[in-house]
């Protein structure tokens, strides 16, 4: 993963833009509609998917939760893995990543919204 974030974001480069740029495109926009149902935002904007890797046999998308006692947390995982391996088309592994999130992952904007910034 590139730690510098894609140009007009807080998201980090996943290694799959590089290796499957049209596919990666698919899943932004699909990873898109699966919610935290407690924020009302989605796993995007928040910027809970840290890095995706793909290849012929599968894909694993490291993701973390805004805290690690998220009640939604294995319910959001699943409904990740579900969504990506339709887009996708293939097996798909989810890595928990344990990294702390913070309000600069999300998408630019959106902590006003929340009055935090």
């Amino acid at each position: 993963m590139n730690e510098k974030p894609v140009p007009g974001t807080n998201r980090p480069v996943w290694d799959s833009e590089a290796t499957h740029p049209e596919l990666s495109d698919l899943l932004k926009k699909g990873l898109s509609e699966v919610l935290d149902p407690e924020l009302g935002l989605n796993i995007m904007q928040l910027g809970l998917v840290r890095n995706v890797k793909i290849d012929d046999n599968g894909a694993i998308i490291k993701m973390i939760l805004t805290t690690p006692f998220c009640p939604y947390g294995p319910a959001m995982l699943e409904s990740t893995r579900q969504k990506a391996e339709q887009i996708l088309e293939r097996e798909v592994g989810i890595d928990f990543g344990l990294d702390p999130w913070d309000f600069s992952m999300m998408e630019e904007g959106l902590g006003g919204d929340w009055g935090l910034f």
